[in-house]
Formats: C-alpha cells, sequence, structure tokens
C-alpha cells in the first residue's frame, strides 16, 4: 500500500498499526493538503458483507461525534476491492506505550486520564452511541498533550440490538458480566471497561488474570473486582469508591452512563484535593530534565524540571505538577522513545556518512532539499530538518486543519532547494481562530446559511425541522452546535465549526376526528413517527367511537420535532353510566338521585310539583341498569 493513491486523493505514506479488521496508515489528503491516518479494512475481510458493514459503520459511528476527547472521522469509501476509513492523525502514543514505560500511574494522573475518556465517552453515550471495546490501546495520548478516544469499529446505536450470537467481541480482559454471559452491552458496559482501566492504571496489572481467555471470563462473570487500594499504596479511597462502582457485577448499581460517572468523578476529585494536606516538597538527589516549550510558546513553569524518568526508573509514583499530569508523563516517554530512535537513526547515519563522504562532499553536499513537514509535531518537523541539514525557526497560524502544535507550512516550501544550513521557519498551528456567531434566529434558511459561510463557519448537514404556531416555515429558530448546545448570536466558537438550524415547519399538523389511518398519512407526510405499539384510548363526548382525538410525542422535554415519534390517541366515544333504580321512591328524590347521577329528568304527573315528596314513582324510561352517557334524558312517572 506504501506510496499507493487511494481514490485519486489520499497518498499512503507509511504504517502505524495492525488491527483485527484492518491496517492503519500515515497519509497525505492531497486535496487539503493535510496530514490524515486511514485505516484499511484486510482485503480477506473485504468480501465479507458483514465485516463491510460493520466497517462502515465504525465511520458512521464516529462521524455523528464532534469532541474534543474523541478521534476525528473525515471520511470513509472505497477504492476498488479496497473499503477505507479517514481519521484524524494524532501522533503520540497509547495509554498501553505509557503503561509499558512506567507500569502504573498517580492518583492524580489517573483522574487526568479518566476524567478525559469519560467526557469523549460521555459525549458518544448522548448521542446513542456504545463503544463496546475500551481499552488501553484505544486511548490516545498525543504529544501536545491531548487525549482521544479511538476506534469505534465495535460501536453500535443503544437502540439497536446488541446481543451476539457469535464469539464476543472486543477485549476478554475488560468485558463486563453481561457481556461474558449473555452477550448484551449497554452504556453499563462501557462503564466497567472504564473501572478496569482505572484499576490497572493505579496497580499496573489487571484485576482477572489466567493463561486462558475463559479463564479470565469466568472470573468477570463470578467474582468481584477488587478495589486498587488492597493491592498499591497508590489509590485513594475516592478512587477505590469509583472503581468498585463501575465494576459492580449488576449492571443496575452501576453509573448509567459515563456522563454520571463524570460528574461523580469530579466531586470526588475536589473533595480529595481538599482534604490532602500540604506537605514540604522533598528534592530528589536525582539530575533534573528541563520540560520542553508548551504549545504557544514559552516552557510550562519557571523553574520547573521533571523527574519524572528517573523516579519511574526507581520503581517511585510520580509526582503531578501544575502542569498537566499526563502531558509531562507522555512527553518523558516520548522523549525516552525518541532517544532510542535518535540513537539509531545516529550510528546508522555515522556508517552511511563514513562510506560516501568523499561523493557527498564533492557535489549533492552543497545544497539541501526542503523535507514535507506539513502536519508533522514541531519536534518532529525540526528533526527531519536537522536531518537534512537545515535549521529550523519557530512562527505561529491559526489553522482549521492542523491540530495545534504542528506544522501548517513550512517556508521554503517543501521540496525547494536550499544551501545547507538555511533557516527554515515553521508556521505552527495555534488551533482555529475564535469567531463571533451571527445573528441567524428569525432568518430565512437560505440567508443564515450563506451567513453561516461567510463567517467563517460550516452548515451542518440535515437542519432539524421544528413545528411552530408562530414563524412561517423556512424561518430559524435557533442555532446549535452538531451535539445540541445552543448557540446564541455573538458567542465564541472556533473557526470552521459546524453549526446546525433548528428552522420552523409551521404549525403542528391537526389529525382531530379524522380515522386511524388519514392520520398516520398526516403525520407520516409532516416528518413524524407513528409508535402504533404505543396507541391509547380515552372517551370523548364529540369525537365518534374509532376515530382520533389527537396525538402525543414520546419525548415532552423538547418541542415538537420533525422525526420525533408520537402516539395516537384514539377515542371510545362517549363514556356510559348505569340508570339508577329509583322504584319506590317519591318523585322529588328520584328526580334528585337522577340528577346527582348526571342525568336530565322529564318527570310526567298529574298531580302538582309542590307535592311530588309525597308522589311515588310509577315507572321510569329507560328502565334501571340502562347504559348511558351523562346528560341523557330519563323520564319518571309519578302513579295517579
Amino acid at each position: 500500500m506504501i506510496g499507493r493513491l487511494l481514490d485519486g486523493r489520499y497518498l499512503v505514506r507509511s504504517r502505524i498499526a495492525r488491527g483485527g479488521m484492518g491496517t492503519v496508515y500515515v497519509a497525505t489528503d492531497e486535496r487539503l493538503e493535510r496530514r490524515v491516518a486511514i485505516k484499511i479494512m484486510h482485503g480477506h475481510l473485504a468480501d465479507d458483507n458483514a465485516f463491510r458493514n460493520r466497517f462502515v459503520q465504525e465511520a458512521r459511528a464516529a462521524a455523528r461525534l464532534a469532541h474534543p476527547n474523541v478521534v476525528n472521522v473525515y471520511d470513509q469509501g472505497a477504492d476498488g476491492s479496497l473499503a477505507y476509513l479517514v481519521m484524524e492523525y494524532l501522533p503520540g502514543i497509547t495509554l498501553r506505550d505509557l503503561l509499558k514505560d512506567y507500569k502504573r500511574l498517580t492518583a492524580a494522573q489517573c483522574y487526568d486520564i479518566t476524567e478525559a475518556v469519560l467526557a469523549g465517552l460521555a459525549a458518544a453515550h448522548a448521542a446513542g452511541i456504545i463503544h463496546r471495546d475500551l481499552k488501553p490501546e484505544n486511548v490516545m495520548l498525543a504529544d501536545d498533550g491531548r487525549i482521544k478516544i479511538g476506534d469505534f469499529g465495535l460501536a453500535r446505536a443503544v437502540t439497536a440490538n446488541t446481543a451476539s450470537g457469535q464469539a464476543l467481541l472486543g477485549t476478554i480482559a475488560y468485558l463486563s458480566p453481561e457481556l461474558v454471559t449473555r452477550g448484551v452491552a449497554d452504556t453499563r458496559s462501557d462503564i466497567y471497561a472504564i473501572g478496569i482501566m482505572m484499576y490497572e492504571m493505579l496497580t499496573g496489572e489487571q484485576p482477572f488474570k489466567g493463561e486462558q481467555p475463559m479463564q479470565i471470563a469466568y472470573q468477570h462473570a463470578n467474582d468481584r473486582v477488587p478495589p486498587p487500594g488492597s493491592a498499591t499504596n497508590g489509590s485513594t479511597p475516592e478512587l477505590d469508591e469509583l472503581v468498585q462502582w463501575a465494576t459492580s457485577p449488576d449492571p443496575a448499581d452501576r453509573p448509567k452512563d459515563a456522563q454520571e460517572m463524570l460528574d461523580r468523578l469530579r466531586v470526588l476529585r475536589a473533595r480529595a484535593s481538599q482534604e490532602t494536606p500540604t506537605r514540604a516538597t522533598r528534592v530528589l538527589p536525582t539530575a533534573t530534565t528541563v520540560l520542553p516549550p508548551v504549545a504557544g510558546g514559552g516552557t510550562a513553569a519557571s523553574g520547573q524540571t521533571s523527574t519524572i524518568a528517573s523516579a519511574a526508573g526507581r520503581g517511585e509514583p510520580v509526582r503531578p505538577s501544575s502542569v498537566s499530569n499526563v502531558a509531562r508523563l507522555h512527553r518523558a516517554s516520548s522523549a525516552r522513545r525518541r532517544r532510542g530512535r535518535w540513537i539509531f537513526a545516529a550510528v546508522s547515519l555515522a556508517a552511511v556518512v563514513s562510506a560516501g563522504a568523499g561523493w557527498y562532499l564533492a557535489g549533492p553536499g552543497a545544497n539541501a532539499t526542503v523535507p514535507a513537514v506539513t502536519g508533522q509535531p514541531a519536534d518532529a518537523a525540526e528533526a527531519l530538518l536537522q536531518q537534512a541539514g537545515l535549521s529550523a525557526a519557530r512562527s505561529e497560524c491559526n489553522s482549521v486543519d492542523v491540530p495545534v502544535g504542528s506544522v501548517v507550512q513550512s517556508d521554503p516550501p517543501a521540496g525547494a532547494s536550499v544551501p545547507q544550513g538555511r533557516q527554515v521557519t515553521l508556521c505552527l498551528s495555534i488551533g482555529p481562530r475564535s469567531l463571533a456567531v451571527p445573528k441567524l434566529v428569525g432568518a430565512q434558511q437560505a440567508d443564515a446559511n450563506a451567513l453561516i459561510q461567510r463567517t467563517g463557519f460550516v452548515v451542518a448537514p440535515d437542519p432539524v425541522g421544528q413545528f411552530d404556531a408562530q414563524q412561517p416555515s423556512g424561518v430559524v429558530l435557533e442555532a446549535v452546535t452538531p451535539d445540541g448546545q445552543d448557540l446564541p448570536a455573538g458567542a465564541s466558537y472556533p473557526e470552521g465549526s459546524a453549526i446546525r438550524l433548528i428552522v420552523s415547519v409551521g404549525p403542528q399538523p391537526d389529525v382531530s376526528g379524522t380515522s386511524v389511518d388519514e392520520a398516520r398519512t398526516i403525520l407520516t407526510r409532516a416528518g413524524l413517527l407513528v409508535d402504533d405499539g404505543s396507541a391509547q384510548q380515552s372517551f370523548d363526548d364529540k369525537i365518534p367511537a374509532g376515530d382520533v382525538i389527537g396525538y402525543s410525542a414520546a419525548d415532552t422535554s423538547i418541542p415538537l420535532r420533525q422525526g420525533a415519534t408520537v402516539a395516537l390517541n384514539v377515542s371510545k366515544g362517549p363514556e356510559l353510566f348505569p340508570v339508577p333504580d329509583v322504584s319506590g321512591k317519591t318523585l322529588a328524590d328520584a328526580k334528585s338521585q337522577l340528577e346527582k347521577a348526571g342525568f336530565t329528568v322529564t318527570v310526567q304527573s298529574a298531580s302538582p310539583e309542590l307535592v311530588w315528596g309525597f308522589v311515588p314513582v310509577q315507572s321510569m324510561s329507560p328502565q334501571a341498569g340502562a347504559m348511558l352517557p351523562k346528560g341523557a334524558t330519563v323520564t319518571i312517572v309519578g302513579q295517579v
């Protein structure tokens, strides 16, 4: 695949990793001139419709998410027999790599990583998506300190049938008891996997071990995950509580979703920080390494140093600092890996230079070609320039597509031939500009779309139609983010971000007095989904039995919008009541009793009304026990 141009657009550069469904490569999007990651489905699976559908499902599931802690999905398609998925390229390492380097993390670092993972997962759960394959290999730690969840290859909608009749998917060490025993997953199954990862971060090992996968699966189904504090002194009572809650064997005893666990984590973390006593800082008798500059210029903090590598080498816990704990730990881990690569590169380069020094100095050494560094992290770009015999300077640029801290462009550009030692200026991304959201409410949809694009934002596909009796069809009622957050006029929002419009489609359709079939047709044409299984029946004095009184939405917390599910309310006709037996009563008592029962009474008697209290009832019509609606007339006849 190296060097192949997929779909006339994506030039494959090198391989990153290989998984169960596909191989991931670094590629260049030649149309937008940016570095991307491409996941290409394995050839032997391409002819299997089930696997191909699951591969496409990953794109659709992940593309529905727009969150800083979720790996972005840009595109999905096919080139001949190859199915591929285009994703955001994140130079860095995984949580698994970090655990291999340091074995276990501190409580503060566990808090940092878990909070970021839960934030991204909460967005997925809010969108109706469960991940089903959470594990350290799918938690990405970018070079700039960002933490993101990736690989939604096993994700499914929460409303879909998540039981599997085949072998269980996902990694056995992180599967919840209900997935092991019944093959059924929901949001609480993801929470269980988070709890296992927290245990592993704090203790350096998984709670259940075995030589065979079935041994581990049996323990998940029958044993309780112990608190991390029972295996290490690096945990805290608050973290023990979170792990025990998240890994409860009964799903009903776990957090219902990631947002509930995230809220609790933040409360416990705040409580722990208030209860932690202030202690004097002990200077460790080790050499220190100055932190590299952070994105945006400057250093992490004046005079701050890191003892992460030396402390971890002695098996001591790594101390958190005012800088992001995870970012510092990741930088130390990345530096360790880079030093190994540099030693290898230096030895190889020395051999090449020794063998060809005469030839090089005679000709090609006079000039150097500027390498392609667009999309590369700053350190990696500078290393490429140094390998080419060039020096580097830094400047800053806004960019919508290039990650913060990576190269947007170089001056001179890639491919230029320049003298050895020439300085190349790298313009590093500081992210998109923040722009003010324009006033969109009250505008026509077409005008609002044009204004969004003119301002520097993107119009989100699939605008939402909302029924509104006050505004005519086509008028914008609200502007929101893709995940539904309100965007009022003047709000600060990153350039290039998507804005979704909620547009009036006029008043709600009226189906009162129509037949069930007519009502269903009217509501379907209006863009509503009719749930026949939730239909209700009510008495109605005006609507004949069998006709529709009205309808109600399943979700009443928001205004009625197209795509919502509604249930019909069908009339049972007027409610009927039994006529009381008034035989043997006087006309006055009988009239009073019938009127209290809700009926209209007609009295037929030769006696004047003044003496009805003495005249007994001779007969009545209809007879006692007859079923009549309220207000129906009952005639009583007095004895002569």
